[in-house]
């Protein structure tokens, strides 16, 4: 029922919550199965296209079982909620381990900071910083330091600045980026508690938080470090950008502990510098960047990583599925528990796991007298390999009736 009414049927937050509330209500173990499916159909209609923020919404409801639905739905129109929106996520992904759930909470999160950067919305413009640094954030911690430069050069190399004034990095939403941030982070609560005690009062003022555009600046000046000890970068390069951080501090008034306990690091730690020369903002020194030098990045998800991680996510909760289902029953049948497992195993090329896991399904099923069948949906289909899905397609071409069935085959 589950599977005929995904498939069938449009997908919705609306329905999605309804559906998840009614299994929760009946068993606790189906929203697993219905959570694996979701991954499946979206994945399924997601291939080969762009995410639409009907679904982007559907996953986010999914993974973090939220119940805001017209909060999602107004996400699709706001700058302010989208980047609200994948600041959940990232808060989440901050503090769990890297299973595949987080790590489509990871894509997610991306996907709404580039929702947030398509956004028109004229009242946000500070939104368009926070996002750019945030989707850096991302980049960096996932390898892809190029793709890092880009989201902080779209801030940095901006001439107005006043844009992003009103908006700050929470220390809270980064996930392990380096010793450094988290050392900054670290120094700067214990400076809270420290000035709460003397002061023997409250500090109203929140410290886990970096200036936006000073942040994007030593973010900018890691990806560059890393990228010219790979050869990438020249040395120059990495020198100039600090000596526009350096530049952009002096010209600040209001500023973070933790911008300061950042300059230290960038000051006298490892990064070069251009000693001697001293600027300020009354020194008449004007960076102007040509709109050649600002890349243009598409603000879209690939979905091809995002495609996959639904697939294997999905064949992790129905293989746990069927493990609780078969403690169930075990009394009654015998329920093979691998099946999307070994298929998953074939799909990805790991053929001597697949050839062991169905010597084990075949031992089992070979003994049992009851008559197993397969899914033939399409969600399902995408977890076979060619033969089999030229099979169904040649089946469904001979007899156009089976097209409106049960969708059912006999293994």
């Amino acid at each position: 029922m589950i599977v005929d009414g995904l498939s069938t049927g449009s997908m919705t937050v609306r329905s999605c919550l309804r559906s998840l509330t009614e299994l929760i209500n009946t068993d606790a173990r189906l929203p697993m199965y219905f959570t694996a499916f979701t991954f499946l159909h979206v994945a399924y209609k997601t291939t080969g296209n762009q995410l639409t923020d009907e679904f982007l919404d559907v996953l986010q409801t999914t993974c973090l079982q939220s119940n805001d639905v017209r909060r999602c739905l107004n996400a699709r129109h706001s700058r302010v909620l989208s980047l609200s929106q994948a600041a959940t996520l990232m808060k989440v992904i901050a503090n769990n381990s890297r299973s595949t759930v987080e790590l489509i909470e990871f894509e997610l999160s991306k996907a709404y900071l580039y929702r947030a950067l398509r956004c028109k919305d004229s009242d946000s413009d500070s939104i368009y910083c926070l996002a750019n640094v945030y989707s850096a954030v991302l980049y960096y911690t996932t390898g892809q330091y190029q793709r890092a430069i880009e989201q902080c050069a779209l801030v940095t190399r901006s001439q107005d600045h006043s844009q992003c004034s009103s908006s700050h990095v929470v220390g809270e939403l980064l996930r392990k980026i380096d010793d450094e941030i988290d050392t900054v982070l670290g120094l700067a609560v214990f400076y809270q508690y420290l000035r709460t005690a003397a002061l023997n009062k409250q500090q109203t003022q929140h410290v886990s938080v970096f200036t936006t555009e000073l942040f994007t600046h030593y973010l900018h000046i890691r990806c560059l470090s890393i990228t010219t000890k790979c050869r990438q970068l020249t040395q120059t390069s990495s020198t100039d950008e600090v000596q526009r951080y350096l530049n952009f501090f002096h010209e600040l008034q209001d500023l973070f502990i933790t911008d300061v306990l950042l300059l230290h690091f960038v000051n006298y730690k490892k990064y070069p510098r251009n000693d001697g020369i001293k600027y300020s903002a009354n020194d008449g020194m004007q960076i102007v960047v040509s709109d050649e030098t600002i890349p243009l990045i598409s603000h879209s998800v690939d979905t091809s990583v995002l495609v996959e991680l639904l697939q294997q996510s999905a064949v992790e909760h129905l293989t746990t599925f069927r493990q609780l289902e078969a403690q169930l029953l075990s009394c009654v049948t015998r329920i093979v528990t691998t099946e999307f497992e070994t298929l998953y195993a074939y799909k990805c090329g790991e053929y001597q796991r697949c050839l062991r896991l169905s010597t084990q399904n075949v031992h089992m099923l070979i003994r049992c007298s009851g008559v197993s069948r397969v899914h033939a949906y399409h969600e399902f289909i995408q977890l076979m390999d060619d033969d089999i899905v030229s099979l169904i397609g040649l089946t469904l071409i001979v007899n156009p009736d089976l097209r409106t069935s049960s969708n059912v085959f006999r293994l």
